[in-house]
């Protein structure tokens, strides 16, 4: 599967974006996921691709447990999309699936390296791999 995650907001911390490196590097055995930083929502709409599976990643459902997050990669994959854009911290696009990995506020730098982490842990659960070594 090939990933376009896009982080919106002003100014992403280094130690931020050495965890997120170190994330795409242990991905890049299961999938193709790439971090594309975006300080302003209206530049955003011109760099979604139309075949893209778009997934909003919000604040407002309930949560998904990482087990549920595999499951639905697993499912995305198995049903032909291969091209998935999960968007951080632009609430006005249109998406096709909405998903909540924590309820609680939090920068969106920090937001953006936990959702690299838990791909990368829905990933070691598809393949049945154990996650701590």
């Amino acid at each position: 599967m090939k990933f376009k995650v896009f982080a919106v907001g002003d100014k992403m911390e280094n130690f931020y974006l050495e965890a997120i490196k170190e994330y795409e590097k242990r991905l890049s055995r299961y999938c193709d996921i790439k971090l594309n930083h975006i300080k302003k929502e209206e530049h955003l709409q011109s760099k979604l691709r139309s075949n893209s599976f778009v997934i909003a990643v919000s604040t407002t459902e309930l949560p998904i447990s990482s087990e549920g997050l595999a499951s639905k990669i697993d499912n995305w994959a198995s049903t032909g999309f291969s091209d998935v854009t999960i968007v951080i911290g632009a609430d006005g696009i249109p998406h096709h699936e909405v998903v909540t990995l924590s309820q609680m506020e939090m920068d969106f730098g920090l937001k953006t390296a936990i959702l690299f982490e838990q791909v990368y842990r829905a990933y070691r659960i598809i393949n049945n791999h154990p996650y701590h070594k």
